[in-house]
């Protein structure tokens, strides 16, 4: 698998978007947005909802560019490579982190997240674009659908990157012909979030505050419905009332440093963005968090587990569960 050093462009891109079901269009299934029942694996056409109308992918497709968040590795985890990918982490060469197992035969080009060259993604000749957690604006899928085919864009309610987990599987399994394998995917890492619940009952009803601090030093806190609060909440946990209280219209809302107090929770979980966790550590304005002063502070120092936990993705999140889930328990049992 091809590595390189990750480009600053979409370092950048990353701490911009910090601070700031589908398949066959049959009856709805319990456990999200847009969520159906899924239609037997190879069946087409498939029609799949979206916020911006249904989109029929007419026949299996053999081209497909991933350009929302983790949409590549989700459709890899499905057997699928696409030609066109986003790296919206920043990993660099195919854009796949060490959590993925899976590999390309033929890297794709990599392409951009926030700004989309429209150019580049003609260019790869694509039969289906893949676009299920972004921004999810009219403009960007409008730019989109220019290109003539179908483009599976966020679920409703999915805006601003807050499409979940589920939701991403399944709209990705249904347009690429795989819902099984991606109902199996679901029943699996849900098996995963059960036994670390049951292994550790103290993460049940423990208020947390998942945080990052971007390469400016700002400091900001992730909101419910976010993928980093819904990590934490599968594992029993729930969002500290005083940010759940703070308007937002996005995944995530600004801390400033006069009031860092808000970070404070049973367990307060804090990640750097594009920069190395040490300027965490060594911040006395951190150390003060009442919780973190108590050791009941979890920073995610080591890179890959950080973007692991980002990813919101089957595999992100089966790699981040292994190495997160002690340490988040042992804040919890702490707790007063």
């Amino acid at each position: 698998m091809l590595r390189r050093t990750p480009s600053v462009l979409a370092a950048l891109l990353a701490a911009l978007a910090l601070l700031a079901g589908c398949g066959s269009g049959s009856d709805p299934a319990p456990g999200g947005e847009g969520a159906t029942a899924p239609a037997a694996d190879g069946a087409f056409p498939v029609t799949i909802p979206t916020a911006f109308g249904e989109v029929t992918v007419p026949e299996q497709p053999q081209r497909v560019v991933a350009l929302g968040w983790s949409d590549a590795e989700t459709a890899l985890a499905l057997g699928v490579e696409p030609v066109g990918a986003a790296d919206w982490l920043a990993v660099g060469g195919d854009g796949l982190g060490p959590w993925v197992p899976q590999d390309y035969t033929t890297p794709p080009t990599v392409l951009g997240t926030l700004e989309v060259d429209l150019e580049a993604v003609a260019a790869l000749d694509p039969d289906l674009i893949l676009d299920t957690r972004a921004a999810g604006t009219r403009d960007r899928y409008d730019r989109l659908t220019q290109l003539g085919v179908p483009v599976v864009s966020i679920p409703a309610g999915g805006e601003n990157y807050l499409t979940n987990w589920r939701d991403q599987l399944r709209m990705v399994g249904a347009a690429v012909g795989r819902p099984g394998e991606a109902a199996q995917l679901q029943s699996g890492l849900e098996q995963r979030f059960a036994d670390a619940r049951a292994q550790h009952p103290q993460l049940a009803g423990a208020t947390v505050v998942s945080g990052a601090r971007n390469t400016l030093g700002e400091y900001a806190a992730y909101t419910a419905g976010s993928g980093r609060m819904e990590f934490l909440e599968e594992l029993g946990m729930t969002l500290a009332p005083q940010i759940a209280a703070l308007p937002t219209e996005g995944f995530s809302t600004p801390i400033s440093r006069e009031r860092m107090n808000l970070l404070d929770a049973d367990v307060t979980v804090m990640q750097p963005i594009g920069k190395d966790a040490t300027e965490i550590e060594n911040d006395p304005l951190w150390q003060a968090v009442p919780s973190v002063a108590a050791g009941r502070g979890v920073l995610l120092s080591d890179r890959d587990v950080s973007q692991a936990f980002s990813a919101a993705s089957v595999q992100g999140w089966t790699f981040a569960l292994d190495r997160t889930v002690p340490r988040l328990a042992d804040a919890a049992a702490a707790a007063p």
